[in-house]
């Protein structure tokens, strides 16, 4: 025989019961110390590491330290516009970038499609293994492989010379640095963002495509129709953090490949902040540029991100 209820406590109902945090804490404990190592790892080397940017507003003096050196305010920031030299490295870098996103971005959605187009499971597991094989190797290899090729006596002018023609000094020509950079990380990055939009692929639901063949579409139309708006949202969250590093063209890939041919044309921020701040000991304007950098890049990211969800896409956050 069930008790009947008063009318006020019908009127205000029994809240379930609700552990504390510390209590749920606690029964996750074992789950939270899976993330202590990966906590560990961005406090350490990425979040501490944050605190000697105040020597970018300082005359920083490893002498006297962060808390005697002077304090300078501004000064480092203002001469990364007075800086000609700091201004043609920041063109040289938006130049990269630019013809990164242009030439090197597409490929791994254009190498996605069409491994997912072919119809041999043994010829495409072929095929991808050979892609992502560059991914592995460092910059060091790559740059190696890539001097074997272009030097004045290697393969490529070997065969030029062996065609009756003049040999091209690649390494040595201010025009043909930005290229071969680009190709260079078409060659060694394009597996890795393959992996991702097949990934993206491989959550469409078959019966789409098979829809598409019933309604008399051929293989163009279902790429069109089907595939592409299935990695729509992939390809604008890899170009919004893309852009957000648009100041970040690889410091190891620049740094090998520049000699004093090519230097004006192929020094970079990264590679500038290494020559300023650790060589020439100008600690606090090599920090200012890598800060100002930051900067840029976290506004891009933003700007990218908003514009993203203007026009109805998902974004990052």
């Amino acid at each position: 025989m069930s008790i009947p209820r008063s009318p006020a406590a019908a009127n205000h109902p029994v809240k379930p019961y609700k552990p504390s945090l510390s209590a749920r804490i606690w029964k996750q404990r074992y789950g939270f110390m899976l993330l202590i190592p990966g906590l560990a790892y961005f406090i350490v080397y990425r979040y501490v590491p944050m605190l000697g940017n105040i020597i970018a507003f300082q005359d920083f003096s490893p002498y006297q330290g962060f808390l005697k050196s002077d304090w300078v305010g501004w000064k480092h920031f203002a001469r990364i516009f007075d800086d000609t030299e700091v201004l043609r490295v920041i063109r040289n870098t938006l130049w990269l970038s630019f013809l990164q996103i242009i030439f090197a971005f597409p490929v791994p959605v254009v190498l996605s499609i069409m491994m997912n187009e072919l119809r041999s499971d043994r010829f495409k597991r072929i095929t991808q293994s050979i892609v992502y094989l560059p991914y592995f190797l460092s910059w060091v290899v790559v740059i190696g492989i890539a001097t074997v090729f272009l030097r004045s006596d290697g393969v490529i002018n070997h065969i030029t010379e062996w065609m009756g023609r003049e040999p091209i000094v690649f390494l040595q020509e201010p025009s043909l640095f930005m290229p071969i950079i680009v190709i260079e990380v078409i060659w060694k990055e394009s597996g890795w963002g393959t992996i991702i939009f097949l990934a993206a692929l491989a959550g469409v639901n078959p019966s789409l495509y098979e829809a598409a063949v019933v309604d008399g579409a051929g293989r163009w139309r279902r790429i069109w129709h089907v595939t592409l708006p299935a990695i729509r949202g992939t390809v604008v969250i890899l170009l919004i953090l893309r852009l957000g590093n648009v100041l970040d063209s690889g410091f190891e890939q620049i740094f090998l490949m520049l000699n004093p041919f090519v230097m004006k044309a192929g020094d970079v921020l990264d590679t500038y902040v290494y020559f300023k701040g650790i060589q020439q000991a100008d600690f606090s304007f090599g920090t200012a540029v890598g800060l100002f950098k930051g900067a840029v890049g976290l506004v891009l990211i933003v700007g990218a991100n908003r514009l993203a969800k203007r026009f109805g896409e998902q974004g990052i956050y």
